[in-house]
C-alpha cells in the first residue's frame, strides 16, 4: 500500500511579540547612568531645600529610565503602548537636558562644544562607555561644570538614538500591525490551517479508498482463479 505522507502545518502566526532585553540598549544604560549622575550632581551642587529643580532633575532622569523598561515589557503585548511610553522616556530626558543646559550659563560655567580643549575627549568618552561602572567613580571628584558638560552630552547621545530605534519601531508596527492585527492574523492563521489539514485529511481518505478497492478486486481475481 502506497504510502501518504502528510506534511508538517505551517507555522501559525503568533499573538505576542518577543520581548526585547531592555539591560541590552545602549541608550538604556545611559539612563541609567544618567540617573545616577543626576542624584549625585543634585545633592552636591543645588540646594538640599527650597529648590524644585532638585526633585525635577531626579524624577525627569528615572522616568527616562524606567519608562524604557515599561515600554519595552508592555511592547510584547502592545508595540502602540511601547511607542507611547518610549515618547515619555524621551520627553523626559530632553527635560533634564534643559536643566543641565540651564545649569551652566545661570551659574557662570562654560559648555563645551566643538573648539573647546576637551570637548572631543569627552565625546569619545561618552561614545565608548554605556555603564554606570565607567562613570561612578567620578561622580564625587568632577566640578559642576565637568558634570553638566558630561550630562548635556549623555542626554543629546540617548535621545538620538532612542529616535533611531523608534523609528525601527514604528516601521515594525506597519508592517506587523498591533495586538488587535496579530490577533486577527493569527485566527486566519489558525482557520487557514484548519482547512488545509481537513483538505489533506480527505485526500489521503480518498487515496486510501482508492487503494482499498484495488486490493479488493485483487482478492476477487485470486478466489476466482
Amino acid at each position: 500500500m502506497k504510502k501518504i505522507i502528510t506534511p508538517p502545518a505551517e507555522k501559525l502566526e503568533t499573538v505576542l511579540r518577543k520581548q526585547n532585553n531592555w539591560k541590552t540598549l545602549w541608550f538604556y544604560q545611559k539612563t541609567v547612568v544618567l540617573y545616577q549622575m543626576t542624584y549625585v550632581f543634585t545633592r552636591r551642587f543645588l540646594p538640599a531645600y527650597g529648590d524644585r529643580t532638585v526633585d525635577q532633575m531626579v524624577q525627569a532622569a528615572r522616568s527616562g529610565k524606567q519608562n524604557i523598561i515599561e515600554g519595552t515589557a508592555d511592547g510584547v503585548t502592545s508595540m502602540e503602548m511601547e511607542l507611547k511610553l518610549l515618547n515619555v522616556a524621551r520627553a523626559s530626558i530632553q527635560e533634564l537636558l534643559e536643566d543641565y543646559e540651564d545649569y551652566l550659563p545661570t551659574h557662570h560655567l562654560v559648555r563645551w562644544t566643538k573648539g573647546h580643549h576637551r570637548f572631543n575627549g569627552m565625546l569619545e568618552y561618552c561614545k565608548e562607555h554605556n555603564h554606570v561602572g565607567d562613570y561612578a567613580p567620578f561622580f564625587e571628584q568632577w566640578t559642576d561644570e565637568e558634570a553638566a558638560n558630561i550630562a548635556i552630552t549623555l542626554c543629546k547621545m540617548v535621545d538620538k538614538m532612542m529616535m533611531t530605534y523608534q523609528k525601527k519601531k514604528e516601521e515594525e508596527f506597519v508592517t506587523e500591525g498591533g495586538i488587535r492585527e496579530r490577533m486577527t492574523a493569527a485566527r486566519l492563521g489558525y482557520r487557514t490551517n484548519q482547512r488545509d489539514t481537513i483538505e489533506q485529511l480527505q485526500h489521503e481518505v480518498e487515496e486510501l479508498r482508492r487503494e482499498n478497492d484495488k486490493l479488493k478486486e485483487k482478492i476477487k481475481m485470486l478466489g476466482e482463479a
